[in-house]
């Protein structure tokens, strides 16, 4: 046993010299990961960062805030089509002030005109109803814009820090530094390169993820001009008709 013990540690010290001898090519050091090519990248890297970090907060904002609930509730309506029934505005004002939808918010600014002008023509009820129908979709629809601002925004950062590693490439190339300007041409090149790919990819997320959010903005401003023209036709049927007046004269006569 003390023979056998002995032969394998004569065996493990002739390896390791053979190892370390002369000549021999050292072993290959392990590749970068992902993150460490990043950073290696350079500084242009950073401001990808933060247009990647800043695209994520929108999609993750944007997935709770552009829903139906947000805009039109079921629940809502029905409230709304019961009291404009009942000709309860008051009580529908009141229910308006505590919801938080972007419906509730129309009527609430047309119930609040028509309640401190009562004498007011229902023409200009309408168009307060319409003007902040179309304030709530102008609001939907620029916030969905600030992705295909990133989108368009990101491709010409990356292309800003392709043209910075095209540049380190080749001034390493002309420089007579021997065999360190391979080296030195290589990372330019690998700098370019993921520069163009973190670019391309924050456009691409942000551009796919804004035709999403796009067409259901869309939708739900269908669905807000829907909901507001049934309140407003509702509204118009409970308005009491003027009565034309008739000269006691021409009675008379007739």
């Amino acid at each position: 046993m003390k023979r056998f013990l002995s032969l394998l540690v004569v065996c493990a010290s002739a390896s390791s010299a053979f190892a370390q001898a002369p000549g021999q090519e050292p072993p290959l050091p392990h590749s970068k990961n992902l993150l460490d090519a990043m950073i290696a990248a350079g500084p242009v890297m950073a401001l990808l960062a933060l247009l990647s970090i800043f695209s994520v907060m929108l999609i993750v904002v944007f997935f709770f805030t552009i829903r139906r609930g947000a805009v039109v509730s079921g629940g809502y309506m029905a409230t709304a089509d019961a009291l404009l029934r009942k000709r309860d505005y008051l009580g529908l004002l009141a229910v308006s002030n505590r919801h938080g939808e972007a419906i509730a918010r129309v009527v609430q600014k047309t119930l609040d005109f028509m309640t401190k002008n009562p004498n007011a023509e229902f023409a200009q009820a309408r168009e307060i109803a319409e003007t902040e129908g179309t304030r709530v979709a102008t609001s939907l629809y620029n916030r969905v814009t600030y992705l295909a601002d990133i989108a368009t925004i990101g491709p010409l950062v990356g292309l800003f820090g392709t043209v910075i590693g095209i540049i380190r490439a080749f001034g390493a190339l002309g420089s007579e530094l021997g065999p360190t300007r391979y080296v030195m041409l290589s990372k330019g090149i690998s700098e370019a390169l993921i520069n163009t790919c973190g670019g391309l990819g924050i456009g691409i997320t942000a551009m796919i993820f804004y035709a999403i959010f796009r067409g259901r903005a869309q939708r739900l401003v269908s669905d807000l001009e829907a909901s507001s023209t049934h309140i407003v036709a509702l509204l118009s049927l409970q308005q009491p008709r003027r009565r034309e007046r008739a000269p006691a004269l021409l009675e008379d006569e007739f």
